[in-house]
């Protein structure tokens, strides 16, 4: 008979091992992993490493930046007659919008009023600004709309749609995009969602826990251009994709051992 202090070493062991295969089963499906990732275990709501304080909520428009202007009275207006400049993107896009680039000297050159100065301005501001100048120049009582078609964020993981998402709007946030997303998977452990925003080399890093409601008070949560937003398997739906893995491979190799076992009996 075996001891029972050997049988609760053994189920000791095995609850051990199972607890270190979830573990690195999660590590191994997980993207962009960091040091800092061990907090994800204890974080009551949002935790911030390498803190580069809150960004101006509004963004400033910078070279390079694509905008989509049109008139709201005035469908015609800025609308494309065939496919062609519009932003293709897994999430919102702004459609049959023209899109006009940023010159390096910060200026956009527009239909019929040609050259306007918009670098630093917000985009409210710069859509006030350029209706202004088409009230004088052109049209009547126009009311402009302005877009940055290249601001996106990216969600991976476990999300209803991964991909690129655009911030349309001033002050998009971490809800609005994971709602634009179709929320989460089952799958999914609330508790290790996190943002990695700013410069590559040294970004900070922004874990936040979905299951605390007092983390949608954070000012962190609200989008920045470029931002990666990951979300991760619970550690038992990694390890249970692991399992199913390795079973795929241990099945057809026992099924050859019992081949072999039945061969040798009989042959006896």
């Amino acid at each position: 008979m075996i001891p029972r202090k050997a049988i609760l070493k053994f189920l000791c062991i095995l609850s051990i091992s199972i607890a270190l295969a979830s573990c690195a089963a999660r590590k191994e499906h997980s993207l962009f992993n960091a040091p800092s990732d061990v907090v994800t275990d204890t974080i009551k709501q949002v935790y911030v490493v390498n803190d580069q304080g809150i960004s101006d909520a509004y963004y400033k428009i910078k070279v390079n930046d694509q905008l989509a202007i049109r008139n709201v009275q005035n469908k015609e207006f800025g609308a494309i007659a065939s496919a062609g400049t519009g932003s293709n993107t897994t999430g919102g896009s702004i459609n049959n919008t023209l899109s006009y680039p940023v010159d390096i000297d910060g200026k956009v050159n527009l239909p019929a009023i040609g050259k306007v100065d918009v670098m630093g301005l917000s985009r409210r501001d710069a859509a006030i600004k350029i209706q202004d100048l088409y009230a004088k120049q052109l049209l009547r009582d126009p009311i402009i709309e302005l877009s940055v078609v290249n601001l996106k964020v990216t969600l991976l993981g476990e999300f209803g749609r991964q991909g690129n998402f655009l911030l349309e709007r001033e002050n998009t946030t971490l809800i609005d995009i994971i709602g634009e997303a179709g929320g989460i998977n089952k799958t999914a452990d609330p508790k290790t969602l996190k943002i990695i925003r700013g410069d590559r080399s040294h970004p900070e890093i922004i874990y936040v826990n979905l299951n605390d409601i007092n983390s949608l008070a954070s000012k962190k949560l609200i989008l920045q251009n470029n931002d990666i937003i990951v979300l991760q398997q619970t550690k038992s739906a990694a390890l249970s994709e692991k399992l199913t893995s390795v079973n795929n491979i241990v099945q057809p190799l026992l099924v050859v051992v019992n081949l072999a076992v039945l061969i040798f009996t009989l042959t006896r």
